[in-house]
Parts: C-alpha cells; sequence; structure tokens
C-alpha cells in the first residue's frame, strides 16, 4: 500500500500544471502574473486556461528569456534529465559548492513561473520549455549535448542496432527496444562504460574529446577511418544522416563526469569598485552637474525660442540641425541628441502642429521656468528614468537601413528604463561614494539577461546609461549620489513601480538636491574693460533683462557678459532708454558702474534713432542733412539704391529691414518707426506650441499589473475555476446534456428560494443579453420581482440577475466554496 493509501489526507502529487496552479496560494500566484504579465491578456476564466496560457510558445520564449544564466543553465539541464527529473538528479547533473546552495533559489524561480511544476522528486519542465531547450540538429542545446540513445537510434534498422549490441559485448534481444534498453544501460552504468572507453584505440578517445562538449555531431566518409569505425560499431556514435554522426548523451555525460555543462555561474558577479570618494564631495559633484544640465537646457530651449529647426518630412532633427544646435550648446552632436531628447521626454519641446512644421518650445516649459531649479530637475531626471526614448540610438541605423536621427520615430526601446533602473539598483548596492568599473556593471546585467537577442542592446544601454547619469547629475564621479539614491526609491528598482511610489521618490531626490545647487543671485560684478560677471546663476528677471543688455561670452562656474554697441542698441530697439539702462546697472551691479560702459551707453543712445526707417519701399529721414550727404557718399550704400527726395530724406530700393541692416553695417544707429512716425520697439517674438504632452513610454510587451488588477484577476480566475471544478449534487437529468445546467423554471425558483433559507451556495447557468453564456456560483440573498439578488462568487460582489436569463441551477456540495 502507498503512503498516501495509508493516510487519505496526505496530499497528492500533481498530475498536471493546471493542478499545480491550482494548489497555489493567492500570493504565489500573484507572483505569476506579475512576473509573467502576458498571462493576463485577457483574464483566464479558469486556473486550466491559465496553465494552457502559461504553455504557449510565445509566453515561455518571452519567460525563459527573462531569466538569469543559472536559472537558465537548470532549465537546461532539466531539459537532458529523464522526465520525471529528481531533485537529486538535478543536483548531479549541476555538482559544485555554489550550486548546491544556487539551486533551490533556482528551482523554485522556475516553479513560481510555471515553467517547472511537480514536486523534488518528480520535477517536470513544461513541455514547451523542454522543446526549445532540447537538443535538435535544428536548434543545439546550450549544454553542448546531443540525443539521447533511444532518439539517435530512432532510424536504424533492428538488425543493425543488434550488430552494435553485439560489438558493445552486450546479449543480442528479441526486439529493438530491449536492445536499444541494453546500449542506454551500458553507457549509464560507470564501471562497464570505462571498460568499454579501456579498450578504445587513443585516436577515437580524441574523437570523443573533441565532441564532448559540443557541439556533438561530427562528418564521417563512407569509408570511415579505424578508430571512427570503432566507434561507430560500439554505438558510441550513431549516424544521424548521410555522412553525419552523433555522440549520444549518455555517452557524453559519462565523458563529463555527469555534468551538464562545462562552467556553471551559480553566483552572479560582483560589480567592482573603480575609485572611492567622500559621499559629500559626489553629491557637490553632482549638484553642480545638475545645475549645469538646467542650464543646458535652458540654452537648448533659448536658442530655439522664436522656433527651432524644421521637422524632418520622415520626422525628426536633420544632421545639419543637429550639428548647429551641438555647436550652440559647445558639446558633440552625440550630447545634443540626449538633451533634445530629455527636453523632449520631459514635455519641454515638441513639433508645432503647422504647416512649415518646426520644433519649439511647449506652454510647459514656461511653466517649468518658473519653478524653483530642484523642482526643475527633479521633473528632468523622473523623465529621464521612465524613457524609452533612447538618445544613443541617434545617427545609428535601423532594420531597413535608414538614419535615426534625433526627435524621430523608431527611438524607442522597451527595455530602456528597466536597464537605467537596474543599472542605478547596482551603483546604489555599492558603499556610498564607489564608483563601479563600467565592464563589471555590464557583466552583471549580462548575467542577469543572458538572451543573445537582447545582450548586445542592453550593454550599449547600460554604458548609455552611466554616463549620460553623469550629464544630468545623478552621479558624481561615477558614484550614485544620495539625491541620485532617492531617485530610485524603494521599491523604484522593480519593474511597473507604481506612481505615486516614483512620485514620493522623485519628492524626495528634489528635498535632497535642493541645499545643493546654488541660490540665484541679484546681482553682477562690473569691469572696466566692458565685461559683467555673475559669479553663479542669477534670478530670472536680472539674467533675461542681462541678456538683451549684453551678448554672453563664456559660461562656467560664473557667466561673463560683454556689453558692445549692439548689445546696447539691442536694449534700446527693446524700448528701454539710456536712462533706464543706467538705473538698472545701478541697481544689479556690486561694483561701481565703469566709466567706459558709462560712456558706451551714452554714445550709443545720443545716435540711437538720429536716422528713422520707414516703409516707401524704405525711406530714411534725418533732420541732419549732413549726416544724409555723408550716407549718399559712402560706397557701401551703393547696394542700398539710396535717391535724395528731399534734404532730409532719402528713398530706397530695398525693404525696411535690409535697409535697418545695412546702414548699422556702415556704423550708423538707425531706428525703425511705425508708420504714425513713433520709434518702432522690437522684442523677440518667443514662438510656442500649442499644448502637448510627453510622450508616452513604450513599454515591452504587456504592462505588469498593479495591486488591484492582480486581486480582481485572481478572484475571477479562482471563481472561475470553482464554478468549474466544485462538486455537484446529482441533478435530474435533462434532454440535450448541454454543458449548463438545465432545470424548469419552477424547479428554479423553488430552489434559489431554498437555497435564500439555507444560505447554501447553487452553481447557474446564465445567458447575458448579448447572449454569451456563462457559469457562475452565486449565494442566493433576495429572490423576488422576477430577480434574484445574490452574492457572486465568481466577481465577489453582490449582484442582481434576471430569473429569465438563468438556464437551470444545481446545488454544490457543503464544502464545493
Amino acid at each position: 500500500m502507498s503512503l498516501n493509501e495509508q493516510n487519505p489526507a496526505a496530499p497528492t502529487a500533481p498530475r498536471s500544471l493546471a493542478e499545480a496552479l491550482r494548489a497555489r496560494d493567492d500570493a504565489s500566484l500573484a507572483r505569476l502574473l506579475r512576473a509573467r504579465p502576458d498571462l493576463l491578456g485577457p483574464v483566464p476564466n479558469d486556473l486550466t486556461q491559465l496553465a494552457t496560457r502559461a504553455g504557449t510558445r510565445a509566453s515561455v520564449v518571452r519567460a525563459l528569456d527573462r531569466l538569469d544564466r543559472f536559472t537558465q543553465q537548470v532549465a537546461q539541464a532539466l531539459a537532458v534529465a529523464p522526465e520525471p527529473a529528481a531533485y537529486g538528479t538535478l543536483l548531479g547533473l549541476l555538482p559544485g559548492e555554489d550550486t548546491e546552495a544556487a539551486l533551490p533559489g533556482a528551482v523554485a524561480t522556475l516553479r513560481e513561473q510555471a515553467l517547472v511544476w511537480g514536486a523534488d522528486d518528480q520535477l517536470r519542465l513544461v513541455r514547451t520549455a523542454r522543446e526549445l531547450l532540447a537538443p535538435a540538429p535544428q536548434h543545439p542545446s546550450p549544454t553542448g549535448l546531443g540525443p539521447t540513445v533511444a532518439e539517435a537510434t530512432a532510424g536504424l534498422s533492428p538488425t543493425r542496432v543488434q550488430e552494435i549490441v553485439a560489438a558493445a559485448g552486450l546479449p543480442s534481444t528479441h526486439d529493438g527496444v530491449s536492445a536499444v534498453a541494453a546500449l542506454t544501460g551500458l553507457f549509464t552504468d560507470p564501471a562497464r562504460m570505462s571498460a568499454l572507453l579501456d579498450e578504445a584505440p587513443p585516436q577515437s578517445i580524441d574523437v570523443l574529446n573533441r565532441l564532448v562538449w559540443g557541439p556533438p555531431y561530427g562528418q564521417v566518409t563512407a569509408q570511415p577511418a579505424a578508430h571512427l569505425r570503432w566507434l561507430l560499431d560500439r554505438g558510441l556514435l550513431l549516424p544521424t544522416a548521410p555522412g553525419t554522426v552523433v555522440l549520444p548523451r549518455e555517452a557524453a555525460l559519462h565523458l563529463r563526469g555527469g555534468r551538464a555543462h562545462r562552467e556553471l555561474e551559480p553566483v552572479a558577479p560582483a560589480v567592482r569598485e573603480k575609485a572611492a570618494h567622500r559621499p559629500q564631495v559626489v553629491d557637490a559633484t553632482a549638484a553642480a552637474q545638475a545645475y549645469t544640465a538646467l542650464a543646458t537646457v535652458e540654452e537648448l530651449l533659448k536658442d530655439w525660442d522664436e522656433g527651432g529647426p524644421t521637422v524632418l518630412r520622415a520626422g525628426g532633427l536633420s544632421v545639419r540641425d543637429l550639428k548647429r544646435t551641438a555647436s550652440a550648446l559647445g558639446g558633440t552632436e552625440a550630447q545634443a541628441a540626449f538633451w533634445v531628447e530629455l527636453a523632449y521626454a520631459a514635455g519641454l519641446v515638441a513639433a508645432d502642429g503647422e504647416a512649415d512644421e518646426r520644433y519649439a518650445a511647449t506652454p510647459a516649459y514656461d511653466a517649468w521656468l518658473e519653478r524653483p531649479p530642484a523642482e526643475r530637475w527633479s521633473r528632468l531626471a523622473a523623465a529621464w528614468l521612465v524613457a524609452t526614448r533612447t538618445a544613443g540610438l541617434v545617427g545609428g541605423r535601423d532594420g531597413k537601413d535608414r538614419t535615426l536621427s534625433a526627435l524621430g520615430p523608431h527611438l524607442d526601446r522597451s527595455a530602456a528604463p528597466e536597464v537605467r533602473r537596474r543599472v542605478l539598483a547596482l551603483l546604489a548596492e555599492l558603499p556610498e561614494g564607489t564608483a563601479p568599473e563600467p565592464e563589471s556593471v555590464v557583466d552583471r546585467l549580462t548575467w542577469e539577461r543572458p538572451s543573445p537577442a537582447a545582450r548586445e542592446l542592453r550593454t550599449r544601454l547600460a554604458e548609455w546609461t552611466l554616463s549620460e547619469a553623469e550629464f544630468l547629475g545623478v552621479t558624481g564621479r561615477g558614484a550614485l549620489s544620495a539625491h541620485g539614491r532617492a531617485l530610485l526609491g524603494e521599491g523604484e528598482g522593480e519593474e511597473g513601480a507604481a506612481p505615486d511610489v516614483r512620485a514620493a521618490a522623485t519628492a524626495r531626490a528634489q528635498e535632497l538636491i535642493a541645499p545643493l545647487l546654488p541660490e540665484p543671485l541679484d546681482h553682477v560684478l562690473l569691469q572696466a574693460d566692458l565685461t559683467a560677471v555673475a559669479p553663479g546663476p542669477l534670478v530670472r528677471p536680472l539674467a533675461e533683462a542681462l541678456a538683451v543688455l549684453a551678448d554672453v561670452e563664456s559660461t562656467g562656474g560664473a557667466t561673463v557678459y560683454r556689453f558692445t554697441p549692439g548689445s546696447v542698441r539691442r536694449a534700446l530697439d527693446a524700448g528701454r532708454t539710456a536712462s533706464d539702462v543706467h538705473a538698472f546697472l545701478a541697481r544689479h551691479a556690486r561694483t561701481p558702474v565703469p566709466q567706459p560702459l558709462t560712456y558706451l551707453i551714452d554714445d550709443v543712445a545720443r545716435r540711437h534713432g538720429h536716422l528713422r526707417i520707414g516703409a516707401a519701399s524704405a525711406y530714411v529721414r534725418c533732420d541732419d542733412d549732413a549726416v544724409m550727404s555723408e550716407i549718399l557718399a559712402d560706397k557701401r550704400a551703393v547696394p542700398l539704391r539710396l535717391r535724395r527726395l528731399a534734404p532730409t530724406v532719402l528713398a530706397a530700393q530695398v525693404d525696411p529691414g535690409t535697409l535697418l541692416e545695412g546702414l548699422r553695417s556702415m556704423g550708423f544707429a538707425p531706428a525703425a518707426e511705425t508708420p504714425e512716425g513713433d520709434v518702432l520697439i522690437t522684442r523677440a517674438h518667443a514662438h510656442r506650441t500649442p499644448p502637448r504632452a510627453a510622450p508616452e513610454p513604450v513599454p515591452e510587451g504587456p504592462a505588469p499589473a498593479d495591486g488591484t488588477l492582480l486581486d480582481a484577476a485572481i478572484r475571477a480566475i479562482r471563481a472561475g475555476d470553482r464554478a468549474a471544478t466544485a462538486p455537484r449534487r446529482a441533478a435530474p437529468a435533462h434532454p440535450g446534456g448541454a454543458e449548463l445546467p438545465r432545470t424548469a423554471a419552477a424547479e428554479t425558483l423553488a430552489t434559489m428560494q431554498a437555497a435564500v433559507l439555507t444560505g447554501d451556495s447553487l452553481w447557474i447557468g446564465y445567458v447575458n443579453a448579448e447572449g454569451a453564456a456563462s457559469q457562475r456560483v452565486i449565494a442566493p440573498v433576495r429572490v423576488e420581482g422576477g430577480f434574484v439578488t445574490a452574492y457572486d462568487h465568481t466577481a465577489e460582489e453582490v449582484r442582481t440577475y434576471p430569473l429569465h436569463r438563468v438556464t437551470g441551477v444545481a446545488e454544490l456540495e457543503p464544502d464545493a466554496t
């Protein structure tokens, strides 16, 4: 008698994946659905359907690709092990002290993700995974093993199999099945196998050694050499196709000492330390770079303030516009692409959607400018962390050999947010102030996701993440800063972290970086060489006014502005007077206003507007006819085609703008005037797009479900499974044998009324208004007016159903619910 027969209460081993899932608790099912979100689209009706979906090829491939290297090696070992495999057998295929410690966790992961089911003495890989990982000529196994003796001899004639058995020193058998079993027994018996190999010629052993770790296939001629013939005669090499032979799996395992893999990697490679700095130095360096990042984004959008580059027909920036932007920002094209894509991801720049479509700042940019520096930085950093836009791809080629352009299509990579979070999480595991070796970070990510299809992209994403985090000020000197650590947040390293968790992490990062960013200043230092030095960031009104009055000469820790006749004239054109400029400088200068600067302002103001330009095509008027004569006598005025109409008026054959610039290039300071004769005040026109939302990240497959959806899905699956598997009391037979319960209307009503009194649950068939039939488990509460109000175990809520849509009812066993 078996143990289960002696103790009826003992749990029986599951006979299928569906039964294994049925034995799980809700927390375990939630972990499965979180790890494999594709199983929820749509929500399965019951656990049998969930098991079926978990075994589909696409889902299994996706799940296998997301396993770490050692867990994949465990799955590969199970694919070449006998089925079912005991835990001890698996441990024998994966020997080693580190393996023994890591194997339980790997098996638990495979079981939790529904890739393996069964007790430890009967581990079974789901059929699709076995088909994908088992050795085959079309797709060799990563273990390097070949087919079993039984698989390799399937195409041999019984006579040939008997010849091999005899040559191997085994007694002949009466049928091919027993012959194959005998040969398999020989190859799996260490003592007899060693004795057989002791008789082998040295050259035969050399051949086996070349095949033992894979690939196990080799080529032979029609007349093989003696050492090859020896192996062929004894089944150590078995033919699989004309001219092709294979080393059977059992023989290879003996030669390997039972190992499924040459090298096992049960322990993740450590992230090595490159340098260590004081945490305060790291935070200060990162904050300085964060301030530079803010200034760079502002400079970019200021450059595009009146309308940026045109949008290519296929979308994105042209190579020429990207080069010009890089030159304006003082960096490389790769860096310019990063800043442009960052501004786009944060919703600060977009296409304006007009007929001649151009890129421009969005209305959100103006609101962003008004926020404190820490808040502005946190918005950029949060957008970068979740963005699937990948600036590092700019300049490369897509699958159709098209150039990938900044802000263009085809730059989304779904793996980017996950890799960024994981890289930051690895940096967070190091001691504070420690910078890692980039190669070790890449090695760790490769171990965690070794799929060849994803390896190259993830490597490049990791390298880009390390450099972009430094640009943005998330790291300083290669080490994760305190505000960068906060940005990652608790739970933020997990894919699909809830929005409120991300918001809390962003707020905490903002709080930490705020004291490290320099406070805006309301003053500058004026110097005698017609320059002004801003020793730090300026308050916005001062910075905007100074940008009109002077030209930026250099940037860095301090910004140097230079006053020129052209810059002063620009301020006068914007409506300021000389007295306004003097008062502005006196109010914001911590040093006395140098005399050369006062003279410059007064000189430009005295000459400003002395000449007036209007539209004739264009005209020049001036109260001083000597000045008019001087203009006419100047050879540089010839292109303007001027003609004197009166002593104080000249007419031109060019438009007012060309005339204005032409006279300014000759050293005059003309002012444009309105048709009424007033000075025309010119200000830069800020071009903005209509309201635009930031681009949504493109998820990699179905998005992970949140807790609420998981709870609802599990309730629905459990209820559907309960309805499909609940034991039912014997009911009278009804014609048709339909799947849904069928009872007469009077019996349905009487049964429901009785259940209201007894509190029993019922199994009903129900057809909705669209004609869709379903099974439900309900506990009736009230029956009146042709309706039944009941607690629906499927939906886990109280619902009301019309009785005429209930096809029938059956009572459940008392413990069915």
